[in-house]
């Protein structure tokens, strides 16, 4: 039995000394700037091409498409 703990602990050992190490963060803020890539509008790609009206207008279509009580009334 004292050789099944000795075993247990020998086993865990390197598992809870592995949870101790700290890994350094790569800072993305530095004296109020963002230092990240740029967000875009949702709508400046290749299918919209800049039309923020598309956009909204294909959003509220794939939004009736997925509400079942559209679809359900359709058929």
């Amino acid at each position: 039995m004292r050789k099944l703990l000795l075993v247990a602990v020998a086993a865990a050992l390197p598992l809870v000394a592995a949870g101790c190490g700290e890994k350094p963060t790569v800072t993305v803020y530095k004296q109020g700037q963002y230092q990240g890539k740029p967000d875009k509008q949702p709508w400046d790609n290749e299918q919209f091409k800049g039309d923020k009206v598309a956009w909204e207008k294909a959003l509220k279509a794939r939004n009736v498409g997925q509400n079942e009580y559209e679809r359900v009334a359709a058929h």
